[in-house]
């Protein structure tokens, strides 16, 4: 219940005020798990990467998020769950892989931190791994201008959301040169796609 009605909030905001470009939203399947893996430029981003897909979607979401009781309970009403930054963090892991084995779609920001300049920053090999170890397709998805949302630039800006096609890990989970390259390949795909989503919607 919480989901549904943040997202029917969230598409009157990103819909109507923003006036959001969708590119891509046939890349997501209708069932089956899959990893969405997406640039990060702003605390809008979770919500908006789910806004205008039907599938729903599981977040990690740094523990500190979850010390207001209040707070806590809507964002698990989200589905976030807490991650310990700048640790590995196994229970964390183990959640995002049930997740997944129970067939839904994990929301991943492979980054680990928003991007303060706006552009996109070296992905950490977290999401390589939990693919690798569940044998799941990745989903690139490029997230564009919601830095800018009520900034002194522009207070509404137009912005965009792309989804790609899946991309797949098939080396071994063991292996930790092949899960970095393959994390760095995943945001030059986000990359490619942001910055084809930045000419569509240029003013």
């Amino acid at each position: 219940m919480i989901y549904a009605i943040t997202k029917f909030i969230c598409r009157i905001v990103y819909g109507k005020i923003f006036s959001t470009n969708v590119i891509g939203a046939e890349n997501i399947p209708e069932k089956g798990a899959f990893i969405l893996a997406a640039n990060h430029l702003s605390n809008w981003d979770p919500p908006f990467l789910g806004t205008f897909i039907k599938r729903e979607i599981f977040f990690m979401g740094k523990e500190e998020l979850f010390k207001n009781p209040i707070f806590a309970w809507w964002i698990r009403g989200l589905h976030v769950f807490p991650v310990k930054r700048g640790a590995a963090d196994k229970t964390a892991i183990k959640t995002a892989v049930k997740i997944i084995k129970d067939g839904h779609c994990l929301g991943i920001f492979p980054e680990g931190t928003r991007s303060k300049t706006g552009k996109i920053g070296k992905a950490e090999p977290g999401v390589s791994l939990i693919a690798a170890m569940t044998k799941t397709p990745i989903i690139p998805a490029a997230i564009i201008n919601t830095n800018k949302i009520f900034s002194a630039e522009k207070k509404f800006p137009r912005l965009a959301v792309v989804y790609g096609k899946p991309m797949n890990f098939t080396g071994s989970a063991k292996d930790k040169d092949a899960l970095a390259n393959f994390a760095q390949s995943v945001m030059a795909e986000v990359a490619r796609l942001k910055n084809l989503a930045e000419l569509d919607i240029r003013d």
